[in-house]
């Protein structure tokens, strides 16, 4: 059973890097979307800058999701505000920016809205920087039952059980596959949820994620009636580019 952590309530529907099926993902627009849609809590993606500024962004580069090419290591806040985070999206989001960490932090007071925020370590970048500039700044701007800290990287999520202590922080463990031994890498980092993706988890295995006391998130679902067996399985939450398709 996970021990010595806040218990966790989530939402059914959690928003995925915002309501990124109609905004473009990890910006103030799709947080905003996500609210207007009637959905609680979102997951979004946070990594550091070169300058050491955290923000909102899920890829190692910022081809995909701006007009630039750098990779976040190369970028200062400055240079990081002259690129165009929405207009790829649709010409209606040209000129978005992208969120730091405090400005999402603070939409997210000002909407009183939950979040699972994921550490994300993409190759070559300090988990533990990661932890040290995001998690004290979520637990100071949202109360315990309205955050989550998920990571595929276990040193970010130790770094982030230290810094925040057993009692205040809830964690989950995140895995593309589910693995034999996910019950001791959960407890290693006192985590209480597990964060799967959909597609290849097993009835067994769900059922024994919660007979074992955890809270069990699915990622990334999209199709309402291709899930709906899981739910029968026992899963708590289902992170979505577009949550509304399961109401």
């Amino acid at each position: 059973m996970p021990l010595g952590s806040p218990p966790l309530i989530v939402p059914r529907l959690i928003a995925h890097r915002g309501l990124s099926a109609h905004a473009p993902e990890n910006t103030l627009a799709a947080v905003r979307a996500a609210a207007a849609a009637g959905i609680r809590w979102v997951e979004l993606d946070v990594q550091l800058l070169g300058d050491g500024t955290p923000v909102i962004w899920h890829d190692r580069d910022i081809a995909r999701c701006s007009d630039g090419r750098e990779r976040l290591s190369e970028l200062t806040l400055a240079t990081a505000r002259r690129r165009d985070a929405g207009g790829w999206f649709a010409p209606a989001f040209a000129g978005e920016p992208m969120a730091t960490l405090d400005e999402m932090l603070a939409l997210l007071v000002e909407l009183g809205m939950g979040v699972n925020l994921e550490l994300k370590v993409n190759r070559g970048h300090d988990p533990l920087a990661l932890a040290e500039a995001a998690v004290p700044a979520l637990m100071a701007a949202l109360p315990a039952e309205r955050r989550l800290v998920s990571s595929f990287d276990a040193r970010a999520l130790r770094a982030s059980r230290a810094l925040a202590g057993p009692e205040r922080l809830a964690l989950g463990a995140l895995f593309d596959r589910v693995p034999h031994d996910w019950q001791a890498r959960a407890e290693a980092v006192q985590a209480v949820s597990v964060h799967a993706n959909w597609k290849p988890l097993k009835a067994e295995r769900a059922r024994a994620i919660k007979a074992a006391g955890y809270a069990l998130l699915c990622f990334t679902a999209n199709d309402p009636r291709a899930f709906a067996p899981r739910w029968d399985w026992g899963v708590d939450a289902v992170i979505s580019d577009d949550p509304t398709r399961f109401l």
